[in-house]
């Protein structure tokens, strides 16, 4: 591995170590995001504790995270793009970035899953299919309003949608790195499959009672 691609796998790991929702947080909330909620430093507890004004922002920062961590490609191979060294370098870059994410050096490596991050990822180094699973996510949260059932549902059509839709023109890496994020979203979602099949997990409305938002801000 080269100078240049060591520096930028360090870079990218910085990238992904900002804690989006924990500086939001604390410098607009006067609150440890981590210290309520479901307690991960993520775009989705933020929504539930926070609310709209500040998961908003903490979302698209988080995806950005992972789409600008992996953009970094082109600055460390000369190789043609979507190559099989190119997208290697991707995912390599992008895995860094949702490492940051979930352990970030800013915030004693106390993060969240990364599923924004890694959304970023997939965005970067396969647009197309990102757009499918970002729709079936939408479909399953509206049909649902589980957001972990939604990133479940996405994490799992992502390897599907590489394989069976766009099989032809993948590199082998492309097709082991959708299989290995389904498994990642499948194991970091462990406690979320647990609850909802005792019927536990908490579910997201878009749209709330003034009460009812006023008391999940407040707990």
């Amino acid at each position: 591995m080269t100078t240049n691609a060591i520096l930028a796998l360090m870079i990218a790991y910085l990238i992904g170590s900002i804690p989006s929702a924990l500086w939001i947080g604390k410098l607009f909330y006067k609150i440890d995001i981590r210290e309520h909620g479901s307690g991960n430093s993520g775009a989705t507890n933020t929504f539930r504790v926070l609310g709209k004004k500040a998961g908003i922002p903490v979302l698209l920062l988080d995806v950005f995270k992972g789409w600008a961590a992996v953009m970094m490609a082109v600055f460390v191979t000369e190789a043609p793009q979507h190559s099989q060294d190119f997208v290697n370098i991707e995912i390599v870059l992008g895995v860094a970035a949702v490492v940051g994410h979930i352990f970030p050096l800013w915030a004693t490596f106390r993060g969240g899953k990364g599923i924004a991050t890694l959304f970023g990822v997939v965005l970067a180094v396969h647009p197309y299919a990102c757009l499918i699973c970002a729709g079936i996510f939408l479909l399953v949260f509206l049909a649902t309003h589980y957001v972990s059932l939604g990133s479940i549902s996405a994490g799992i059509s992502f390897p599907i949608t590489v394989i069976f839709v766009y099989g032809r023109e993948i590199v082998p890496s492309m097709v082991v790195f959708s299989c290995l994020v389904a498994i990642l979203i499948l194991i970091t979602h462990q406690k979320n499959i647990e609850r909802l099949l005792r019927r536990e997990e908490s579910k997201m409305f878009l749209v709330k009672k003034k009460k009812e938002s006023n008391e999940e801000a407040i707990g």
